[in-house]
């Protein structure tokens, strides 16, 4: 152990340095290590069975864990490469996690957190989840050694005090100055957001959507700046978040983007939610369908709804008699879902809150349901409620394994059962994975 010199706080180790043996990945991006003394360390940029020299950078004497980052690598792992961007590393823009990792072993290593997830907060194996173990890659995401696919249709830049625009670093307000995101898409590398001038900004979002042509940004100021004169190397519309009010609002050009996925084309207001890989609605809605199986005439759930990417693709399936309910909590996500969805007549929106909407709607029975919750989870409540409606099948999409896990924990104690589990790379290099779980009651045959 080495300490490095003038630690400005009594009793932190951030700056201590540990040669230690590099055990699992954990959940958040990281594998796991202990000191000499037996105190765990959470260790960024090093890879299962590696030994490093790990760097505090978070943490204090006593502490449960303490957080670090690998700094000098004594044995690599087969699977480490030398990262394909420059900006990654320790201390370094925190967007990516595994840059340093091959392609396939990212994956594994995805694959581990989750049956880590599963066994630990569901009680579930993989084979008791119906999941085979694999986390499959998007189409046109295996790419040669040394690239990195192009994926990420959104991007939030921060901005430093010098106008220039950057990323954030991991668990940091600093800016990492950056000429380029290797993993932004190639509608959002051609606006050219790096090269200009944001001085008075706080952040620059920029979405390019997928199956149009479509490009906007949204500008955070910091208070009391002035809007730039946005001119960028595509043509864009760009809004702006209030100072006061923290809405929306236009500037020039639609305050919205098209979207395209499942054959149809949904209208995403205001920076609203949309799945971030372009490939990655089209693969939930795949997966989603096939595991329901929906009948012509059935009625549905799409429960946290967003734009109505499930429930439009519900409502396509179960035909003139089928019905389909979406509660959404977000203002202009319904707007968007009502507009989206005006041609099916028997499709109905509500805006509010799932656990508060939904018992209120006095339904006592569904065939089908999907929930698309954000990360924290559906949680109890909302589970217990979705369990005791009787529906034959229920799709899970998450992007959480552990927010997952505990749920389908839940739904064990209400009645239901894994059918099926399929996971999905849809944030290459990240630690993010995304889910797709079938549950149908238990007491039904296979």
């Amino acid at each position: 152990m080495q300490a490095e010199p003038n630690n400005p706080q009594a009793g932190s180790l951030v700056g201590q340095r540990y040669e230690v043996e590099i055990g699992p990945v954990a959940h958040g991006g990281h594998c796991i290590a202990r000191t000499s003394e037996g105190q765990v360390l959470f260790v960024r940029h090093a890879l299962p069975g590696e030994r490093v020299v790990a760097r505090v950078t978070e943490g204090e004497e006593g502490a449960r864990f303490l957080r670090a980052d690998a700094v000098e690598v004594l044995e690599a792992s087969k699977d480490r490469v030398e990262a394909p961007c420059p900006f990654a590393g320790p201390g370094r823009c925190g967007g990516c996690d595994w840059q340093h990792a091959k392609p396939g072993a990212q994956r594994r290593l995805k694959g581990e957190v989750i049956a880590e997830q599963l066994r630990h907060l569901a009680g579930l194996t993989p084979e008791e989840a119906g999941w085979d173990g694999t986390v499959m890659p998007a189409e046109g995401d295996k790419v040669p050694a040394g690239q990195v696919p192009q994926w990420r249709t959104r991007v939030q830049y921060a901005v430093d005090a010098e106008g220039h625009a950057g990323l954030r670093r991991h668990r940091s307000h600093e800016v990492e100055r950056i000429d380029r995101c290797l993993i932004a898409s190639e509608g959002v590398s051609e606006l050219g957001i790096e090269k200009r001038d944001w001085t008075g900004m706080e952040s620059v979002e920029a979405i390019a959507a997928t199956g149009s042509q479509d490009r906007q940004v949204i500008l955070t100021p910091r208070p009391g700046a002035r809007l730039p004169l946005v001119e960028l190397d595509r043509p864009v519309s760009v809004l702006r978040i209030g100072e006061k009010d923290g809405g929306v609002h236009r500037v020039h050009g639609r305050p919205f983007v098209r979207e395209r996925a499942d054959d149809r084309t949904y209208r995403v207001g205001n920076g609203g939610f949309w799945q971030v890989h372009p490939k990655a609605a089209d693969t939930l809605v795949t997966a989603v369908m096939q595991g329901l199986l929906p009948r012509k005439g059935e009625t549905a759930l799409d429960l946290y709804c967003g734009a109505g990417l499930f429930a439009g693709a519900l409502a396509d399936r179960l035909g003139e008699k089928g019905a389909v309910l979406g509660i959404e909590s977000g203002k202009r996500a319904v707007e968007d879902a009502r507009h989206n969805l005006a041609g099916f007549s028997r499709v109905r929106i509500e805006q509010g809150k799932v656990e508060s909407v939904l018992p209120r709607t006095g339904i006592t029975e569904v065939d089908l349901v999907v929930l698309d919750p954000p990360r924290a989870g559906a949680g109890r409540r909302t589970v217990t409620h979705l369990a005791s409606l009787g529906a034959r099948r229920i799709a899970y999409v998450a992007c959480d394994p552990a927010a997952l896990a505990r749920d389908l924990g839940y739904f064990r104690e209400g009645g239901y059962r894994v059918r099926t589990l399929r996971a999905f790379d849809l944030f290459p290099m990240t630690s993010h994975v995304e889910c797709v779980a079938i549950l149908e009651p238990a007491g039904k045959g296979s």
